[in-house]
């Protein structure tokens, strides 16, 4: 979809876009292109978007996916979007097989949170809302039912904490909660002129793959979690002092010396892997 399109269907539906619904609008083909490829998408596949607006990117994913499920908020974008693929939305037999689009009208974190949902078997592929993109991230890409991949555009801050490595500025809570079951593959930035309207933040596309065995069974993930948001509660203390408010102080010592960890350290020095190891030890006591 060209810019002018774009132009021509908000001007034809009379819809003035919303600042805090975070809509901008990715119109550039290359970019688009690139997003898909990244995706790795085959007819087989069932993809997830999230955000479709006038459905530039949905115009690609149907074209290379078997299955699309779009997810909007908003209900302007609906209409424009049940206009743009009637067809896609309905098939002839459509009694013997589901249509290759299924739009629903809904906000997708309240979806995600209110409707838990196997993905296991699907790819999101989206240009998320950069308003809500992360708590849809920790709410999507966590724990078992989790997708197989994830390729999605945000905002460049966001997207540099999820690709960021053990003691990076950028490492952090979300870092951790998200490549705990998924693997950073890579990343490219989108300038902001490939959007309308421009938005005033820089951004990015990632592309993580789930992590084949998981790194914790899903009993394990509470206490991983807790461990991670009080170690990074304040990041410029020592993370073994911090515990301390969560654990007693002989078996965190103790785990810390099993892990050779320094009683000094601070939580961004530490990698996912003595994170994990450090949850197993308090969680199983030994």
């Amino acid at each position: 979809m060209k810019l002018t399109e774009m132009r021509e269907l908000l001007d034809r539906h009379r819809i003035q876009l919303t600042k805090s619904l975070g809509q901008n609008f990715l119109h550039d083909v290359h970019q688009l292109d690139r997003i898909v490829a990244a995706a790795a998408l085959t007819p087989a596949d069932q993809v997830l978007e999230i955000g479709p607006g006038l459905g530039p990117l949905t115009d690609l994913l149907l074209a290379q996916a078997g299955q699309v499920l779009a997810i909007e908020k908003d209900a302007r974008l609906v209409a424009v979007l049940k206009e743009r693929f009637s067809r896609q939305l309905s098939t002839p037999d459509s009694g013997l097989r589901a249509p290759p689009l299924e739009l629903l009208h809904q906000d997708a974190l309240e979806l995600l949170k209110q409707e838990p949902r196997d993905w296991r078997d699907w790819k999101l592929v989206a240009n998320l809302p950069y308003s809500v993109a992360s708590p849809i991230l920790v709410e999507l890409a966590t724990g078992a039912r989790a997708p197989k991949m994830i390729v999605v555009t945000l905002q460049l801050e966001v997207a540099r904490r999820l690709m960021a490595q053990t003691d990076d500025d950028d490492y952090g809570v979300l870092t951790l909660l998200v490549q705990l079951d998924f693997a950073p593959r890579g990343w490219f930035k989108i300038p902001s002129g490939c959007f309308f309207p421009s938005p005033e933040v820089d951004s990015a596309c990632v592309c993580l793959a789930r992590r084949e065995q998981p790194l914790l069974p899903e009993e394990l993930r509470p206490t991983f979690r807790r461990v991670v948001k009080r170690s990074f509660s304040q990041r410029r203390k020592m993370m073994l002092k911090l515990l301390k408010q969560d654990w007693p102080k002989e078996p965190l010592e103790a785990a810390f010396g099993e892990l050779a960890i320094s009683p000094m350290e601070r939580a961004e020095k530490l990698s996912l892997e003595q994170f994990v190891a450090l949850t197993k030890i308090l969680a199983l006591g030994h």
